[in-house]
């Protein structure tokens, strides 16, 4: 393996380790922030809009937050793009407004019915057949990994980081071992 340093164990040194991981978390982490970033194109405030508005009437901030939920956080779309797109779809027809308790719910209108479909059909959270395999819980899961192996780098002694590294090296060979099934 080069330059690399190994442990008295044959893997990779806790420092190593740990960088390792955080090398991975983060090719990991672009591949998401290729499917939903943090801004997106006033046509994709448009589509998530109308994608909610199909499930039930909303007001504003219920939208706002409905989003960032879906998207796991990675957007969180600004009341400046959100409430204009609201108003844009009223002046349409596509949706219609009323005021209740001092807000306004939104609400799809009959002509804007058709294009809501489509919309929740391509909506950013909705993953896709060209998206490839859904990731399931592997990337919270290894995210959370990532973070406690920095923590043991960080603070851990030597004996906490090289027994770490012992079960990194065994969880990567597993991981492997499932890829291998038939």
């Amino acid at each position: 393996m080069g330059s690399q340093q190994h442990s008295r164990h044959g893997g990779f040194s806790a420092s190593q380790a740990g960088d390792a991981m955080w090398e991975a978390m983060e090719q990991l982490r672009s591949q998401f922030d290729k499917r939903v970033g943090t801004r997106m194109g006033r046509g994709d405030v448009r589509a998530a809009v109308l994608a909610l508005l199909h499930e039930e009437p909303m007001h504003g901030y219920q939208i706002i937050r409905e989003i960032t939920e879906r998207t796991d956080g990675r957007w969180k779309p600004s009341a400046g793009s959100v409430y204009p797109t609201l108003q844009l779809l009223a002046d349409e027809g596509v949706v219609s407004a009323e005021l209740s308790a001092d807000r306004k719910t939104y609400a799809l209108t009959d002509e804007g019915r058709d294009e809501a479909e489509a919309a929740a059909a391509s909506a950013p959270w909705v993953e896709t057949e060209s998206d490839g395999p859904r990731f399931g819980g592997a990337p919270k899961a290894g995210a959370e990994l990532a973070q406690a192996v920095a923590q043991v780098v960080r603070s851990g002694s030597q004996d906490q980081q090289e027994r770490a590294t012992e079960i990194l090296n065994e969880a990567r060979r597993k991981i492997y071992t499932i890829l291998a099934e038939d």
